[in-house]
């Protein structure tokens, strides 16, 4: 018995070997393994083909580790329309929305008039904001730059924020470099300086590589005009010297734009929006209180107001206190998870 299962088991061995020089053959042989390795991947896709199809004539979902391995697919663009709609929606800010509108008017009647071959007058598109923080500079410069694209000024719409830190290096020839990167991330859409002022310090403080910053900025909006479009923001009084501070800037920058403070019943709104947002209810007390103290805040307010960034801060400063006294609550209901009450502003306000 042991003779025949040994003879046997031999045969099978000889029986699985290719015949001949096939088999001495290195090449060969690889051939075979390449062959198998293209019928298993034949097969796996066949099985993932036939699988899909049964999903779909079952309405089957795709499991869950399936899904996460599908790439999703990006979001739609939004139209002309909605953009502005979004604009109409902001709070306040009414001036800006009638100014966003004429300019984007006045693109779109330039364009069509080029279809038309007929003469436009040269256009900058470049723009100064100026107001204090909190006032929606940054909200509007990333609708108009998502307006542009949708009326085909810019191929991309994005927009990029930077300050002195993301233009200036500290090393000599390093802040050319600097610059350059910035604006390249930007182009076809809208590169946004913040403080911008901050790239030409007064006159008497020494060498400085906001100067290069400055120059090398210039330039690449020269090479880049048809692609590319930067609004610089601040404080009116330090955007007005920043300006004058270089010839090549009051050339470029000839469409000011200036965002007001909030009045207090904005700033109320702006809170109200806030707190529905965070599912969040005042009583009708807290309510009173709320329009008392903006209006107080607003009143008094200093030369560098925040705006929205005061109201962001005193609504988080609320939930810190709402966190507290619900905490010590013996049982929470979903009512005290959402209710805010006078005492929870009161002690806000104190922070």
């Amino acid at each position: 018995m042991d003779d025949i299962n040994k003879k046997t088991k031999e045969e099978l061995l000889r029986d699985m070997k290719p015949p001949g020089a096939y088999l001495d053959s290195l090449s060969g042989f690889s051939d075979i393994i390449g062959t198998i390795k293209q019928a298993e991947n034949a097969a796996k896709e066949l099985l993932k083909e036939t699988s899909e199809s049964v999903r779909k004539e079952n309405n089957i979902k795709q499991p869950a580790d399936e899904e996460q391995q599908t790439e999703e697919a990006p979001a739609p663009e939004k139209t002309l329309d909605e953009l502005l709609e979004i604009l109409d929606a902001l709070i306040g800010l009414e001036n800006i929305k009638q100014n966003v509108k004429s300019l984007i008017n006045y693109v779109k009647i330039r364009k069509l008039r080029e279809e038309n071959e007929l003469p436009n007058p040269p256009l900058s598109l470049h723009m100064v904001f100026t107001g204090n923080p909190g006032t929606g500079k940054t909200t509007v410069a990333r609708i108009l730059s998502e307006l542009y694209k949708a009326i085909g000024v810019l191929s991309k719409g994005q927009l990029v924020e930077v300050d002195r830190s993301g233009l200036v290096a500290g090393f000599v020839g390093q802040t050319a470099i600097k610059t350059s990167e910035a604006v390249t991330s930007a182009l076809g859409g809208i590169l946004f300086i913040d403080e911008a002022y901050a790239l030409a310090p007064e006159i008497g403080t020494g060498n400085d590589f906001g100067r290069e910053a400055i120059e090398t900025l210039l330039k690449l909006m020269e090479d880049h005009r048809d692609d590319l479009i930067v609004i610089v923001a601040g404080y009116s009084d330090p955007m007005e010297r920043f300006i004058t501070s270089n010839p090549g800037l009051e050339s470029r920058f000839n469409r000011y734009v200036f965002f007001p403070d909030y009045n207090s019943e904005e700033l109320y709104d702006i809170f109200d929006t806030m707190c529905k947002k965070s599912e969040y209810i005042l009583t009708d007390d807290a309510k009173d209180y709320a329009r008392e103290h903006f209006s107080m805040i607003y009143e008094t307010r200093e030369e560098n107001f925040g705006n929205a960034r005061h109201v962001r801060n005193f609504f988080e400063n609320i939930v810190t206190v709402h966190s507290d006294r619900v905490s010590s609550l013996e049982g929470h209901t979903r009512d005290d998870l959402i209710m805010i009450i006078t005492e929870d502003l009161e002690k806000a306000a104190e922070m």
